[in-house]
């Protein structure tokens, strides 16, 4: 909690004030015994209807007063916590967008998505409830011992020696389930992965016909949760009754021995009554705190856990650099560049080295997992290569602000990605200014004008979470007039027409280099027909450049090539 007390310095008034309301209600609480006292002792014994009324009318005041600073004290727990928890998930969130893809794989979607919701709410409620409760209990059980020891000392021995008892209790239920939450936490992380794979997933587990399969998986997971859970409410369970149990059999005491005080005229009925109530207010005051303790125990556990993402540095420093520099007729250039991911071993490139200028295409070609994919993130600086260098528009891509750097390049990914909302909407991520005019413009260069136009409301279609309710050849043409949306200086296609048929392959090379003249391109492919006119084409295998030249050159001097275009064609 202590590493996250910075997003609440806005609201150091509701800190002080929230505690404060809280601490007149536990004082006006700690008032109503007394009056109790004062009623059976003067007004009942001595049969003064007039007293009784007037002291109970006093109490109904007390309570009255007593919730409106309730009232106050919650209203501002509740501003307090809202806002600490909506802070620190924007603040988690622009955090996350600022780490590197290498930062991403190693924490996992899931974990962050879970702490960026369950975590921050758990911390969220901590806050809340230690406003409302931190200082009423304590005060209520500390004002309610000085009054039973003002009323008897004698009797509030009993109290003295039952304290540490349940103070016992508390400390090893802490230190039972602290430990507990955080695996729970990590375990819930576990049925979030699952989760995702299987909604992300559940075309192949159809077609595998896997569902009973992963359903038992998943269940098996619900059920080691469950288990864990319960291993952790067990614990809590005690807690309450243990407490209850203990303090009842101290008030059952109180009342035993100061039935032989009021005996002996050392106590009156009505200091009995108030030393009773005093003993129950404890009682309540302590099964607060214990509640309290569990939340915070909960609370600790989720913001170690935030803070842990917050902690996490990202590899990759933000350059300086955000303008084009005039003139720059080099547009991409990779100098004897190697990567790895980590943890990886092996090199995913090794000795890459070409350069590309202005207008001009470069084709990239090889099998699966030559590296092909890696080669484009170094470009948009997903990843920052081991040893090497790369540059863009004639600077080193370390030297770019990085969001500078992907305003001028534009990536079609090799997995399709849509979002909820418009076609327009989706469109208008290159550019947010784009006119309806510029949209259909970049929907004919990427051959999606005609089944968009189809549409019952053409652009202002809805596409539902992912696009599901387009074909995957549609969806790869949307993402390409995305890109196109924006005219980047650097167009990167990163095998996103593999769904396409081949007409449809040939006509959107031939809008591109039609419209896109001046454009720069990046063209990752598994078609050597599409490669056929690049002005560089690279043949990786195995993260190697085996071969770079024309097709023509290609064909000639590289083996690897001539097997790849030989088996197409046949």
């Amino acid at each position: 909690m202590q590493k996250l007390l910075r997003f609440l310095r806005p609201y150091r008034l509701e800190l002080v004030l929230g505690p404060l309301f809280k601490l007149l209600e536990a004082i006006f609480e700690l008032i109503v015994p007394v009056v109790m006292a004062r009623i059976i002792d003067n007004g009942i014994a001595g049969k003064d209807t007039g007293y009784v009324l007037r002291m109970s009318g006093l109490i109904v005041l007390l309570g009255v007063c007593g919730l409106g600073f309730s009232l106050t004290c919650q209203y501002l727990a509740a501003r307090c916590a809202f806002g600490y928890g909506t802070e620190l998930r924007l603040t988690l969130f622009r955090h996350i967008n600022t780490l590197s893809c290498t930062e991403l794989d190693k924490l996992g979607t899931s974990t962050l998505v879970n702490r960026i919701t369950n975590d921050v709410t758990a911390s969220q409620s901590g806050v809340n409830m230690f406003i409302r409760l931190a200082s009423r209990a304590p005060f209520l059980i500390a004002g309610a011992i000085v009054i039973v020891m003002l009323i008897d000392w004698q009797l509030s021995l009993i109290f003295l020696l039952i304290a540490p008892i349940v103070a016992f209790l508390l400390w090893y239920v802490m230190r039972r389930t602290i430990p507990l939450y955080s695996k729970n936490q990590r375990k819930l992380d576990g049925i979030a992965r699952h989760t995702g794979e299987s909604l992300d997933g559940m075309r192949v587990i159809r077609a595998f016909a896997r569902q009973k399969q992963e359903a038992a998986d998943f269940a098996a997971e619900c059920a080691d949760l469950e288990q864990s859970m319960l291993v952790a409410g067990r614990i809590s369970a005690i807690l309450n009754p243990m407490t209850f149990m203990i303090m009842n059999l101290g008030i059952v005491a109180v009342l035993w021995f100061g039935g032989m005080h009021i005996d002996t005229g050392r106590l009156t009925q009505g200091e009995l009554t108030a030393f009773a109530n005093c003993m129950t207010q404890i009682l309540l005051a302590m099964v607060a705190l214990a509640n309290l303790i569990q939340i915070l125990t909960k609370a600790q556990a989720s913001s170690l856990r935030v803070a842990q993402v917050l902690e996490t540095p990202s590899t990759m420093q933000d350059g300086t650099e955000t303008s084009l520099p005039p003139e720059a007729e080099e547009v991409l250039s990779f100098a004897h560049v190697s990567f790895a991911y980590e943890g990886a071993g092996d090199a995913a490139l090794e000795d890459i080295d070409f350069t590309l200028k202005r207008g001009q295409t470069l084709g990239i070609i090889g099998g699966t997992g030559s590296g092909k994919s890696t080669l484009a993130a170094l470009i948009t600086r997903d990843y920052d290569a081991v040893s090497g260098e790369v540059r863009c528009f004639g600077r080193n891509v370390r030297n770019w602000q990085q969001q500078a750097l992907r305003s001028h390049i534009g990536v079609v990914p090799q997995k399709a990605v849509l979002f909820t909302g418009t076609i327009a909407d989706n469109l208008r991520w290159g550019c947010a200014d784009a006119t309806d005019e510029a949209l259909h413009h970049a929907l004919e260069i990427a051959q999606a004008a005609d089944f968009v136009d189809a549409l019952p409301r053409g652009m202002q279609t809805h596409l539902v979470q992912g696009g599901r309710n387009l074909s995957g050849g549609q969806k790869q043409r949307l993402t390409i007039a995305r890109a196109l949306a924006r005219r980047p200086e650097l167009l990167i296609l990163d095998d996103s027409m593999s769904a396409l048929d081949y007409a449809t392959d040939a006509a959107l090379r031939g809008a591109l280099a039609k419209e896109c003249a001046g454009m720069t391109t990046v063209v990752i492919s598994q078609r050597a027909t599409s490669l056929l006119h690049a002005d560089l084409i690279l043949v990786l295998e195995d993260g190697r450049c085996v071969g770079q030249g024309t097709h023509e050159t290609l064909l000639r001097d590289c083996e690897v090539y001539r097997e790849i275009y030989g088996s197409q064609m046949q």
